[in-house]
């Protein structure tokens, strides 16, 4: 099947994906419980999960899934002989439990090892960000783009904070690091979304270390928007540096190697 069919599905699963997100929000049902003590999930997260894996398996019965709730095994992106889907139901889910309308649906499609499609969407402000590889990253239909934003003092990055708090120290240093050589910080609390805004030019960089579902599909629409994605440490040897986790780095061109010299300083305290 062709990347603009796989698309084509992946909006049509995202956007009913979203239909149940609003429902689950306007019933005000939820269950809240935490994972691993700390990380936060609802039953929304659930149904979410189970409604886009059934259509993908309905559709799709020899395709894998990696997907945050229900099958977050990595290790399935080694079999590069079979397509494979990377699903995260609810990317912002305490914003989704609090009532706030910065969440989404992230699906990415995998062909041959390579990241092919990437659809994120906001059931609360029907935004659809899309993309796939070699076809040029849009929103709600219409071509997006990276800012052009070349001075780092003039930059507002977005970053993240983790659940588990016990390692605070390096983060805060990075925050102090970006709040002292750029504009301004903002979290927002959805990486896919914080991604696609870099790509649209709503923000002019992005940093933090996350889960592959969390920017899988946002990753891609970035590059399609002309960004340039990488990490600020090492990507261990053998690594695929398109689904390494860890310490990533997303802006444009001009900024990058500004951003990376100011993280790295930080993970090194050399910052001034």
């Amino acid at each position: 099947m062709k990347s603009h069919d796989i698309k084509e599905f992946a909006i049509q699963v995202a956007q009913g994906a979203g239909d149940l997100i609003r429902k689950y929000r306007s019933e005000a049902d939820l269950i809240h419980e935490f994972k691993q003590g700390t990380e936060l999930v609802t039953n929304a997260d659930l149904a979410v999960d189970k409604y886009i894996c059934e259509l993908i398996g309905q559709r799709f019965p020899d395709h894998l899934i990696v997907s945050e709730e229900s099958s977050p095994d990595s290790a399935q992106l080694q079999d590069r002989q079979k397509a494979l889907w990377i699903i995260d139901p609810i990317d912002g889910t305490v914003n989704f439990a609090h009532g706030h309308d910065q969440s989404a649906v992230s699906i990415a499609f995998v062909n041959q090892g390579d990241v092919t499609v990437g659809v994120v969407f906001n059931p609360f402000t029907n935004e659809l960000f899309t993309a796939h590889k070699g076809g040029g990253a849009f929103l709600n239909g219409i071509p997006i783009q990276v800012a052009v934003q070349s001075q780092l003092n003039r930059a507002i990055i977005a970053t993240g904070f983790p659940y588990e708090k016990s390692n605070l120290e390096p983060m805060i240093k990075r925050v102090r690091a970006v709040l002292t050589h750029c504009a301004d910080i903002r979290r927002l609390g959805s990486a896919a979304l914080d991604i696609c805004w870099v790509a649209a030019g709503r923000l002019d960089g992005y940093y933090e270390s996350l889960s592959l579902w969390d920017f899988a599909a946002a990753r891609l629409i970035a590059i399609e928007a002309g960004a340039k994605c990488g990490h600020f440490s090492e990507v261990p040897e053998g690594v695929d540096p398109q689904f390494y986790d860890q310490d990533l780095l997303i802006t444009n061109e001009i900024l990058y190697p500004q951003l990376l010299t100011v993280l790295q300083m930080a993970q090194s305290d050399e910052i001034s």
